[in-house]
């Protein structure tokens, strides 16, 4: 075996057996977040996960969009924890309070993402976080309906889901 034949099957067996490193990268941190402890059966047990998972679908990742850049990924994660635990705040006062303070609307935020897994990304955090629900997708893929459990201003609420969650799916996919 020459080197040029060692170089492709080196090059191969870690993409064979890591095929979406972020992923498996992803799926360990969850599990062991899960867990809540770094035990060594607990870290076998989510390396194997995070090892098989990813190749065992493989065939249904070939149209997952390639993260173009890591760093905005890094912060929307930040981003929407935290824009998670401050509307749980604000959900928990709208449905203590007096139901007359409740305003509830239908959104229609139009949606610049083209990835299908990139749009469901934006779809999924917005119901994610207490006090929305993502409700329908047109069938252009280009508006996306929303449920707001309660809000004043429509336009800001549309504005701020596409500055926080949209854009940094943009500027991480496309």
């Amino acid at each position: 075996m020459n080197s040029s034949q060692r170089t492709t099957e080196v090059i191969s067996i870690p993409q064979r057996l890591l095929p979406q490193p972020l992923f498996s990268l992803v799926l360990l941190a969850i599990w062991l977040l899960a867990h809540g402890e770094l035990g060594a059966s607990t870290l076998i047990k989510g390396v194997i996960l995070a090892l098989a998972i990813p190749a065992l679908t493989r065939r249904f990742t070939d149209t997952f969009p390639r993260v173009r850049r890591l760093r905005p990924l890094i912060f929307y994660v930040f981003i929407v924890m935290w824009d998670i635990l401050v509307a749980n705040i604000a959900v928990a006062r709208l449905i203590l309070g007096p139901t007359r303070k409740l305003t509830p609307t239908f959104l229609e935020v139009p949606v610049q993402l083209t990835n299908p897994y990139a749009i469901t990304i934006f779809a999924a955090t917005i119901s994610l976080t207490p006090g929305t629900v993502s409700a329908n997708l047109s069938g252009d893929k280009k508006t996306l309906l929303v449920h707001a459990l309660s809000t004043s201003d429509p336009d800001t609420e549309i504005q701020l889901m596409k500055a926080r969650y949209e854009a940094p799916l943009l500027e991480a996919f496309q």
